[in-house]
């Protein structure tokens, strides 16, 4: 298994369509899955040359296997939040963490950026397990932050930092 991203295009829209309507899926993002095509569509004309957003498809030989997402870029700050769905049927295959890992490569050594955040519900112990081992930590935990599935929930707020990516990608150079 080998993915790749490559940059979210018009005809990955009805496949972020599908998963934007997946209940299991959109549970992880507190979010009601009730997208239209139309306003996916709508949204991604919109966004198109939006410079505080990089939007990937992970892609396997071919096979949309998720998505993987930089928002809110701050190029005064040098930071962003980071965003995955990995589509139900590709999950447990490896996909996440590689993922994970090319879109801070991306982030850290094309953008420049000094910080990559993520917000991930308590409950997800799988998502929290990628992200630890690709190298994020804990910055606190909000409490009651989203609703969801009839009541509030703990939201962790994970981060990590260029200089850490990097260091852990080339160990030798900290000689």
């Amino acid at each position: 298994m080998t993915a790749s991203l490559r940059t979210l295009e018009r005809a990955d829209l009805p496949f972020v369509h599908r998963l934007f309507n997946d209940p299991e899926v959109m549970r992880y993002w507190f979010v009601e899955p009730t997208y239209s095509l139309a306003a996916i569509q709508d949204r991604y004309d919109r966004r198109l040359h939006d410079e505080t957003e990089r939007r990937f498809v992970i892609d396997d030989a071919g096979r949309r296997c998720g998505i993987v997402e930089l928002v809110s870029i701050d190029l005064r700050h040098r930071n962003c939040e980071f965003q995955i769905i990995v589509a139900p049927d590709s999950q447990g295959r490896g996909y996440a963490g590689q993922a994970t890992r090319a879109v801070l490569r991306y982030a850290f050594a094309v953008l420049n950026l000094h910080k990559v955040y993520l917000l991930v519900d308590n409950a997800n112990a799988a998502a929290i397990h990628v992200y630890r081992k690709a190298g994020f930590v804990t910055e606190g935990v909000l409490r009651e932050e989203c609703f969801a599935d009839g009541a509030y929930q703990d939201v962790t707020r994970m981060a990590i930092f260029q200089r850490d990516f990097l260091s852990a990608e080339h160990p030798a150079a900290e000689r």
